[in-house]
């Protein structure tokens, strides 16, 4: 259990700045991480991550699907972790 524990933490951070890092390259006009690799992040256990660094960075924040689907990765990624833990547990 402890490594899940590791993962999900290393992954929401991972996702709050990659978030950051997507902002600062969209204010210096750079190469900018693609929005499929910011979804991917958050629906492999970054929603948290993602939805704080969306709203800390204010980025991405008009796009509606961004508004949309962040917490809805959440909202799986708290569902998913449950089932696991509860078969991990067993």
């Amino acid at each position: 259990m402890k490594y899940i524990y590791i993962y999900i933490i290393i992954i929401n951070f991972l996702a709050f700045l990659i978030f950051g890092i997507d902002k600062y390259k969209a204010k210096k006009d750079y190469s900018r991480v693609s929005e499929k690799t910011l979804f991917l992040l958050c629906f492999i256990g970054g929603g948290i991550g993602g939805f704080v660094g969306m709203y800390t960075f204010r980025h991405k924040i008009r796009k509606w699907y961004f508004n949309l689907l962040v917490p809805v990765s959440i909202v799986l990624g708290i569902y998913g972790w449950y089932i696991i833990h509860g078969i991990l547990t067993k």
